[in-house]
């Protein structure tokens, strides 16, 4: 039986079940603020702050299976954040002595900030393992496609022709770009240590000669960068963070928004390799991976912007725009490790079909290759009557239903050009193949 009240992701079928789903779940935060302050306590206690036996007790007290999730919620309300009513409980839970050494010197925001810097850094080593899959998936597709024509679209109509092999490295290029984003941003999360201004004050109280030396000490304990500076309304490693989430929700939504128009009944050159079905239509083979990857990319955007807001904090702490924060970058973690997760199964299982690519490139009776043939008929017969020619031929190809080859065959101006080449569509498809093994060639 599941609690009434746990967040499950009923209404998130993007990210329920996934890696991101349990690292940022609320006991996952209740882990990091607890890694957080036993953290705390070790890195006084290599600088000689506090006794050793304060890390042991705060250590042994600090299992988050000994504190009430829905107690803290509901008491986090008193104070405006869990750190409060969390401080309280683990310093209950060491006891005397050494209860007074839990959270010395910090204030409630280094805690949440560092805490929430953990949870990016756990969800994102994941979304990176799965853009590497999709990366690999999507390398093997245009490799094995590098010369496989079909339509090239633009503006929803045919243009002229193009290759798969050419869109999976474009689609592959976009998931290198997200990976090389989060990859700078997850070794850039720094903790958060200034004390209730920024100033370290209240740790040179407690005997520290050099308090910014306890900031190094802190990251080393926790695997995180030290900081320049507090960042309490600096908020770089949050905008950091919303951008590159962002930006790799759009770019696997680009993907996500091909393979719909390609997967499309009237269309059919790909295919999910395992459709959903339909609650009411047996024959349904739903591309779902791509559907839920759409609807992440639309939501992203707006989530970004929330945590762009947040810059705007006032003072050395702020009201309202630290605490704007958690939920949209919760749910942003969420939403692209879910789709991470869906790219990779959606590019590992796809499904292409060349034949119907090859059928389709058919479909405007050669009018896809008008652009090569201007090209090869100026210099015969001069720009303005292959212009012409061509328009009055694309004109009688959409009324006969004949194809352009047909008819300038029947043009006596042309009976000594050979038009089987450049009226060929999987002749002309440029350099797609060398652009293909150039794209490849990034890793």
């Amino acid at each position: 039986m599941t609690s009434a009240d746990s967040d499950t992701g009923l209404l998130a079928p993007g990210w329920a079940g996934s890696p991101a789903a349990a690292g940022t779940a609320d006991a996952a935060f209740l882990r990091a603020l607890l890694d957080a302050e036993t953290a705390l306590t070790r890195a006084q206690a290599a600088l000689g702050l506090v006794p050793d036996e304060a890390v042991a007790a705060v250590t042994e007290a600090a299992v988050p299976g000994r504190f009430d999730l829905a107690s803290l919620a509901e008491r986090a309300r008193g104070g405006g954040n869990p750190v409060i009513p969390l401080v309280a409980d683990l310093t209950r839970a060491v006891g005397e002595p050494y209860g007074p050494f839990v959270h010395r010197g910090a204030t409630s925001q280094d805690i949440m900030d560092t805490a929430t810097m953990l949870v990016a850094a756990r969800t994102l080593d994941p979304v990176l393992a799965d853009l590497g899959r999709t990366e690999r998936a999507l390398a093997g597709l245009a490799a094995e496609h590098r010369d496989t024509p079909m339509p090239g679209r633009t503006l929803t109509q045919h243009a002229v022709p193009t290759t798969f092999g050419l869109k999976a490295a474009g689609w592959r290029s976009l998931v290198l770009d997200a990976r090389d984003r989060v990859t700078a941003v997850r070794g850039s999360l720094p903790v958060q240590l200034g004390g209730a201004a920024g100033t370290l004050a209240a740790f040179t109280a407690y005997g520290a000669d050099d308090a910014t030396a306890l900031t190094a000490a802190y990251a080393r304990e926790l695997g995180l960068r030290a900081p320049l500076l507090p960042w309490h309304t600096l908020r770089t490693p949050v905008a950091d963070l919303a951008g590159c989430l962002a930006f790799t929700a759009g770019a696997l939504g680009k993907l996500a928004a091909d393979v719909l128009t390609l997967s499309r009944t009237e269309i059919a050159e790909v295919s999910e390799g395992s459709g959903g079905g339909s609650s009411a239509m047996p024959h349904k083979a739903n591309p779902v991976r791509s559907t839920l990857i759409a609807a992440a990319a639309r939501r992203a955007p707006q989530l970004a912007a929330t945590l762009y807001g947040a810059l705007v904090a006032e003072d050395e702490r702020p009201a309202g725009a630290w605490h704007a924060e958690w939920e949209p970058l919760r749910d942003l973690l969420r939403l692209v490790g879910g789709t991470a997760r869906d790219a990779a199964e959606l590019t590992e299982g796809l499904r292409v079909h060349p034949d119907t690519m090859r059928e389709h490139l058919g479909l405007t009776h050669g009018l896809i290759v008008s652009e090569r043939l201007s090209a090869e008929l100026a210099p015969v017969l001069g720009r303005a009557r292959a212009k012409q020619l061509l328009t009055e031929a694309a004109e009688r190809t959409h009324a006969e239903g004949r194809s352009l080859a047909d008819l300038l065959a029947e043009e006596p101006e042309l009976t000594d050009v050979d038009l089987g080449e450049p009226t060929d569509p999987a002749r002309y498809t440029g350099s797609a193949g060398v652009l293909t093994d150039r794209a490849l060639e990034r890793r």
